[in-house]
């Protein structure tokens, strides 16, 4: 059984309005982050997943973004087994998210 849940760009969005303790990570490269973002997303590498871990609030639900929803699974999974108590892979990734907002 996965420790996430699939969460739809509506449903991210509903969310991060109704609440400001959503905090949502991003884990495509640096490049494609710099190039467009959800706000207040933090890019998440290899190199700062220890770090990230270290300070993150446990408690707050966590959304993690790919390109298209695939290897955020993964990495939600990952991110859950770590102790985050509230875990979503938005489903569609950042490319859903683009469009609903184009």
């Amino acid at each position: 059984m996965s420790g996430f849940k699939h969460l739809s760009v509506n449903e991210l969005i509903h969310m991060s309005d109704a609440s400001n303790d959503v905090q949502v990570v991003d884990i495509r490269d640096a490049a494609s982050f710099a190039a467009g973002h959800i706000q207040h997303s933090v890019n998440l590498s290899n190199e700062n997943l220890a770090h990230f871990i270290a300070s993150a609030d446990m408690d707050k639900p966590l959304v993690v973004v790919c390109y298209h929803g695939i290897s955020s699974q993964n990495a939600a999974n990952y991110l859950s087994e770590q102790g985050f108590d509230d875990v979503y892979s938005l489903d569609g990734g950042f490319s859903a998210w683009s469009l609903a907002h184009s």
